[in-house]
């Protein structure tokens, strides 16, 4: 999460390489930054397109028809890295522009709008995606969402991280555990670029990785301190942590700080590090060692 002041600038269009143009979702918000970035893939008439907008904006449309246009090509195919509605909810005015014969992959999650399931076809992890120039492999990566995918371009050994990275501040996720988990698989393939959802390239993905990994780290320890500091009847909610250790960020952005305190809170407790307060609906203390 950053404040949107210090956010830097991202056109409506930009061609980043030879196979990558991405496509601005013009839906700036405290949480999708800029807007969301969607990006064409390829170099040939037939393109594949990752995420679609939110559906809202119709200069999004405008300026995806004009690159396409431009390109003189069209849509082979759709992949959606997760369900929020920032990255599935232009599909249906994306598919008008398409056609018939463009796929939409997704990977499966309970709960997807009809929309998604009655046009998505299940990825699979691993499962590959060519048009002209490009081949991507697109990895299941949950933990921001449980149906969370990146996708790895391997002719730049690029990444689209979806939400799971972003081109500014840090992000939110639904499982902890995991996250971590795909930070390190993410980690381990050393990508050379990440295209990020939200937010500008980032041209050093193994520091930004590390960053994240240390970052949740250190909010770990400081959940702790505060516990092991401080003495409150009824233990420590959430959003006393976040008064406690988010001190800098805007009030606005408290009740997603403290999604992610619940979170922390989570794993410390199935490490066996914090315990639950037993006559308290959302307290929590440091557990006894035996």
């Amino acid at each position: 999460m950053s404040s949107a002041t210090s956010l830097s600038f991202i056109p409506v269009l930009s061609r980043l390489s030879p196979l990558v143009i991405r496509v601005l979702g013009c839906n700036p918000g405290t949480m999708t930054l800029q807007g969301t970035n969607t990006y064409l893939v390829g170099h040939g008439p037939q393109r594949i397109l990752i995420d679609t907008g939110d559906g809202q904006k119709p200069e999004y449309n405008q300026a995806l028809s004009k690159i396409l246009r431009e390109e003189r090509a069209g849509i082979h195919s759709i992949i959606l890295t997760h369900w929020h509605l920032d990255h599935v909810g232009g599909l249906a005015n994306v598919l008008k522009q398409a056609g018939d014969s463009c796929r939409v992959f997704k990977f499966p999650r309970v709960g997807d709008s009809l929309e998604v399931t009655s046009r998505a076809s299940p990825i699979t992890d691993r499962q590959t995606f060519a048009v002209e120039g490009a081949t991507l492999t697109a990895w299941h990566t949950p933990g921001h969402t449980v149906d969370h995918v990146v996708l790895h371009l391997q002719e730049e050994n690029a990444l689209f991280s979806g939400d799971c990275i972003l081109g500014e501040g840090t992000g939110v996720f639904e499982d902890l555990y995991e996250y971590m988990n795909s930070l390190s698989r993410i980690a381990k393939q050393k990508p050379a670029l990440i295209y990020p959802a939200h937010g500008a390239v980032i041209p050093d993905p193994v520091h930004k990785i590390q960053y994240y990994i240390q970052h949740r780290k250190e909010r770990e320890e400081q959940i702790l301190a505060v516990l092991a500091d401080e003495n409150q009847v009824g233990g420590f909610t959430p959003l006393d942590f976040v008064k406690r250790i988010y001190k800098t960020t805007p009030e606005k952005l408290h009740d997603a700080a403290a999604k992610n305190v619940s979170q922390h809170l989570s794993k410390l407790v199935k490490e066996g590090r914090v315990r639950k307060v037993t006559d308290s609906a959302n307290g929590f203390e440091l557990a006894q060692p035996h």
